[in-house]
């Protein structure tokens, strides 16, 4: 018997089944049907057939011959229910070594103890993939920028999913400029199918993820390659406001009506105002605001018109004798 996965399952579902249907009904397929050679359209379906012995080669009539499927099920479909009790069975035994090696940590000089632990580089991912699947309760996530990697962001996916699928409910925070980034509405596509809340913001925050409201993880002051976890419940409470606080001014991801999205856009727009007058670089501004550098640019550039100026310093001119300040209400 071959080893079967995916991609014969596959062949056999698209090209092998028809094939063998159209070998019930005629009675076989003779050996000189052109599809059927080196090289043809159908020759990986017939030798994934001939492999399973669902065909056999009649030299008498120089044909391949159907055999009753019931015949070759089992043999196929046992052993892999056998591989498959097998791995579950290992895995529970993998589970109960490792369960081991973190009661030893524990008790190791070096293990990390306290209301306030450290993480760097690697150690980071590992250690929220590990606290993301004990959450029992909730979720809260909050990510401003949208450059993730595809490769994070399909990791963070599985892991998200596996968590709403037993029934942790989840709510995530991004800045506005998320709405255009396509993994990002894709990634928020599959989460709120299956019960996540998203939305979005105009300002600026830091990345976090609050666990059962009991952990918080937030970024170390050297940046990404550092993580704080919090367990204090005092500072963990103070961060969920925070976030309940951010919350209630956000945006649903998936209200795309026009009145919203020209909300979101005037919110963009001010931020912007707000970020040259307090004369933030325009690298500093970009990030703020989740876009990239040119973006940002395009952004002082549509000011310009709007105000008539030709460069910054007439802007923020124009704008000082107007009173704009970027927190007026419209």
């Amino acid at each position: 018997m071959p080893d079967l996965g995916q991609r014969e399952r596959e062949v056999f579902e698209s090209s092998a089944a028809p094939l063998y249907e159209e070998a019930a009904l005629s009675g076989g397929l003779k050996d000189s049907d052109p599809r059927l050679q080196h090289g043809g359209e159908l020759r990986e379906a017939l030798d994934l057939l001939v492999s399973l012995s669902l065909l056999v080669h009649d030299p008498d009539n120089a044909s391949y011959v159907p055999v009753d499927p019931s015949t070759v099920q089992s043999h196929v479909v046992g052993p892999m229910s056998q591989r498959g009790a097998d791995l579950l069975n290992e895995s529970s035994e993998w589970a109960r070594a490792f369960g081991g090696l973190s009661q030893a940590w524990r008790r190791s000089p070096g293990a990390v103890r306290g209301p306030i632990s450290e993480f760097h580089t690697h150690a980071i991912g590992v250690f929220i993939s590990g606290a993301v699947a004990e959450a029992e309760e909730e979720l809260l996530t909050a990510q401003p920028q949208t450059g993730r990697e595809r490769a994070s962001l399909k990791a963070a996916t599985e892991r998200d999913q596996a968590a709403l699928e037993r029934g942790v409910t989840m709510r995530t925070l991004y800045q506005h400029s998320a709405r255009r980034h396509a993994m990002t509405r894709s990634y928020v596509a599959e989460v709120t199918a299956l019960g996540a809340e998203v939305r979005t913001l105009d300002e600026f925050f830091n990345r976090m993820i609050v666990v059962d409201r009991r952990l918080a993880i937030i970024p170390g002051p050297s940046g990404d390659d550092v993580a704080i976890a919090v367990q204090e419940p005092a500072l963990v409470a103070y961060l969920v406001d925070v976030f309940e606080r951010a919350w209630e001014r956000a945006r649903p991801f998936t209200n795309t009506e026009r009145s919203m999205m020209n909300d979101i856009a005037r919110e963009q727009r001010a931020m912007t105002i707000r970020m040259l007058i307090e004369g933030h670089s325009d690298p500093v501004s970009a990030k703020r605001l989740g876009v990239s550098a040119r973006t940002f640019a395009g952004y002082v550039a549509d000011l310009k018109t709007e105000y008539d100026a030709e460069t910054r310093f007439q802007l923020g001119y124009t704008m000082g004798q107007r009173g704009v300040s970027g927190r007026e209400d419209d």
